[in-house]
């Protein structure tokens, strides 16, 4: 299992969206917290699967956290 981070902003009409920085493209939306992480997990996964359809390379970055 791989593990993802996601950057989640709250929508303007409502609800929440979210993209995956190491996805370029992978954005969901959903209008609860526990539906976007079911539909972050579903975005995810389909992008990997095109990916690894069309030969593409995901290259993997590290995270850091930093409080100021």
């Amino acid at each position: 299992m791989s593990i993802y981070n996601a950057i989640v902003h709250e929508a303007e009409e409502g609800g929440y969206w979210a993209e995956v920085p190491e996805l370029p493209g992978c954005v969901t939306e959903a209008d609860t917290l526990d539906e976007l992480n079911e539909m972050l997990k579903k975005a995810i996964a389909g992008y990997l699967e095109v990916a690894a359809e069309n030969n593409v390379t995901i290259e993997r970055s590290a995270l850091m956290q930093v409080a100021v």
